[in-house]
């Protein structure tokens, strides 16, 4: 029974101990300071790369929290519309990141940095969408 659990335990936390170190950085700053020893636009490449893992874990958390709300919130009063509009939403920013860091990467192609502006901006507005998603509240008042 021990060695069960134990095994259970060890095949829950495996993937968290074989996590690469570039993806406990959360914030841009870090890889600045981090790279600017190095002077090596690969390793702050590398390091935006763990950025945008951690930011678009945040963000789906958040998006996930409220489509779980919205749809609570549809399954009692039956209107669908908030969902929708909110999944609608979800896609265009999506979008629109997309688009927005592509012309900055464009401006800047053929030079180097170039991938480093993009994945800057990609950290960017994804964490402008987190900030935005986590002041909005979607779940019904207690009463």
């Amino acid at each position: 029974m021990i060695y069960k659990k134990t095994l259970l335990a060890l095949s829950l936390l495996y993937p968290l101990l074989m996590m690469n170190p570039a993806y406990a950085v959360k914030s841009i700053n870090v890889c600045q300071q981090q790279t600017a020893e190095q002077l090596s636009s690969a390793a702050m490449s590398r390091c935006l790369d763990g950025v945008i893992s951690s930011v678009d874990r945040e963000l789906q958390t958040w998006v996930n929290l409220h489509t779980f709300n919205l749809e609570e919130k549809a399954l009692v009063n039956g209107r669908y519309s908030a969902l929708k509009m909110f999944k609608r939403s979800q896609s265009n920013f999506i979008t629109y990141r997309e688009n927005d860091c592509r012309w900055q990467y464009l401006a800047i192609s053929p030079e180097k940095g170039a991938n480093i502006a993009y994945k800057t901006c990609y950290v960017l507005l994804s964490k402008s969408r987190i900030s935005t998603l986590s002041k909005i509240k979607t779940t019904n008042p207690t009463t």
